[in-house]
Order: structure tokens, then C-alpha cells, then sequence
């Protein structure tokens, strides 16, 4: 189950919640919105409403829906899940261990083969053949929530979005250790580590990088942590984790050579994405659920 919120904008005040979000989510019919609404799946301000009730400006709509996994047409694509689509986006939930693009080096199937065979017409949405309609991208071993446009005017929106930091970007991450203080801002700058060029690390020369994080959970020995990110930098979260001395677990490259918690991946999930429709211009946010290897390995620190 994944969750999409949208904020009701000035002009659709006294718009009744049904009519409000069959035009929202297009791709939705008008009959499944008010199931989903009798069903009790969709929440106004975080509060059970009828179809009929009427919206006020700023309210905050919350719609609980399927992730609808589509089954790609490409021999050997990986199967997608997706939380959201229409003409212009098309927003998924990123398994662990599936690349976005190609990059030098990678070989295999990706993210972009599996949206290509859903979506053919995606080869057009910008000029990189090798990354079509890509506006981020998550690493191979992180899961969670990721925008691609479905069309070139589209990716320009979403990208300056980006550019722009109008973008809330939050995730999930166990984290070895408990950081103190509980919650505070790592402002540390980021490039090529000069002794690894393979690896990024916190360097005087680098590009401003700014990590909000908070302390949701502490166990014996890790933490669960909420991370927003007001920069995008290449790997940021687990250089920045790892130079205040607590590691993202399960990460090979930054974290410890014998990590005691033999976690499959690094536990990083891209938890929560809100932007701007690039069409409508409606504030949306979009939320995947822990993925069930992370969940699992949290279970095991909270009984420990």
C-alpha cells in the first residue's frame, strides 16, 4: 500500500473531495475514488471524510492506493511498481538492487529498460538516449520513491524543480551507533575522495551539501534514523552518515568491512517525495512502505 498526498490549492476551495481528486489523479476513475473513499483509504487533514464533503485551500488530502505492479514487455525486464502515473509522470517504488540507468561499468538490466517497455514513447522524453526521462536517480542498493517524466517539457519542469530545491526529499536509514544530538543539520561539503576516486568524501573542495537528520528509534547497537536532504549530491546520506561516525548499515563502501548486523544492502529507503506536478502545478507527495528486508532486520533489533 502507498500513499499519495496532495494539498488542496487556492482556486479548488468548495470543491467537493470526490470531484477534487478524480481530476487530480487522472488516471483514476471517478467510481474507484469514491470506493477508495467509502473503504476509508483517503483522509482530509488526517480525518475520515464523505465524497461529498467539500474542500477548504490548504487542506491536506491523503489517498491510500495499491502499488500497481506492472509487468514489463522486455524479455527479462524487471517488473515496476507503480505508485502514480499519467501523461506527464510516471512515479515509482525502486526495488534494492535495481540500477536507474546505464553508467559505465554497469551491465544488466535497469530502471529504464523496465519503463521503457511499459512506456515506449519515455525514449523521447529528453535528449539523453541512455536516460530518458530521468530526473534523479536513487543507488543501486537504495529502495524507495523516485520521479521519472513521461515527457521532455515535463523532465524541464521537474528538473528545475530540483535545481531549485523546491523538492522534499525524506527517507529512511538504520544507521550503526545512535548519533547525539538527536536531531541536528550536517553541513559538510562533498566530492571525489582524492584517495578513491571510486568513492565520494567530505573534502574542503567540494560541492555544498546539507543532510537534516532525527533520531526515530534507538536500539542496543544502530538507530533508525528520518533524513531529509536539501541538496542532492552523489551518494550524500552515507558520506555524510559515515564522517559524523555513524555508518549506514549494510553499506559496503562507507560503512564498517565486518558490519555485525549482516544486513543484505545498505538500509537506505526513499521513504516520502513531494514536488509540484509539472502540468498542474499541484503540490503532491508520494510515500512507499519500508521495504520487507528492512523491516525485517528492524524487527530483529527491537526484540534484541
Amino acid at each position: 500500500m502507498a500513499a499519495i498526498e496532495i494539498v488542496v490549492p487556492d482556486g479548488q476551495g468548495g470543491v467537493r473531495l470526490d470531484r477534487f481528486l478524480a481530476g487530480a489523479l487522472d488516471t483514476i476513475s471517478r467510481s474507484a475514488i469514491q470506493k477508495l473513499i467509502a473503504s476509508g483509504r483517503v483522509q482530509v487533514d488526517g480525518e475520515l471524510r464523505r465524497a461529498s464533503y467539500t474542500l477548504s485551500a490548504g487542506e491536506f488530502v491523503t489517498a491510500e492506493i495499491s502499488e500497481a505492479p506492472v509487468e514489463a514487455t522486455a524479455q527479462g525486464a524487471p517488473l515496476l511498481s507503480v505508485l502514480y502515473e499519467d501523461s506527464a509522470l510516471i512515479v515509482i517504488d525502486k526495488p534494492a538492487g535495481l540500477v536507474v540507468h546505464q553508467a559505465a561499468g554497469q551491465r544488466g538490466l535497469t530502471l529504464v529498460d523496465a519503463l521503457l517497455a511499459h512506456r515506449p514513447s519515455l525514449a523521447d522524453a529528453g535528449m539523453d538516449p541512455l536516460r530518458p526521462g530521468i530526473v534523479h536517480r536513487l543507488d543501486r542498493d537504495t529502495s524507495g520513491v523516485i520521479v521519472v517524466a513521461g515527457t521532455a517539457s515535463a523532465l524541464s519542469v521537474l528538473q528545475r524543480e530540483f535545481r531549485r530545491r523546491q523538492v522534499r526529499k525524506e527517507y529512511l536509514a538504520l544507521v550503526h551507533g545512535t548519533p547525539s544530538p538527536a536531531r541536528a543539520a550536517i553541513e559538510a561539503p562533498i566530492g571525489r575522495d582524492p584517495a578513491n576516486r571510486v568513492r565520494m568524501a567530505v573534502v574542503p573542495e567540494g560541492r555544498y551539501a546539507r543532510t537534516e537528520y532525527e533520531v526515530v528509534e534507538r536500539y542496543k547497537t544502530a538507530a533508525l534514523l528520518s533524513i531529509r536532504l536539501l541538496t542532492g549530491r552523489t551518494h550524500q546520506i552515507r558520506v555524510h552518515m559515515k564522517a559524523i561516525g555513524h555508518p549506514v548499515v549494510g553499506d559496503r563502501v562507507y560503512g564498517p568491512t565486518r558490519d555485525a548486523l549482516e544486513a543484505p544492502r545498505q538500509m537506505l529507503h526513499s521513504c516520502r517525495l513531494s514536488f509540484e506536478h509539472p502540468v498542474s502545478g499541484l503540490e503532491m507527495t508520494f510515500e512507499a512502505p519500508v521495504p520487507p528486508d528492512m523491516a525485517q532486520l528492524i524487527r530483529r533489533l527491537q526484540g534484541s
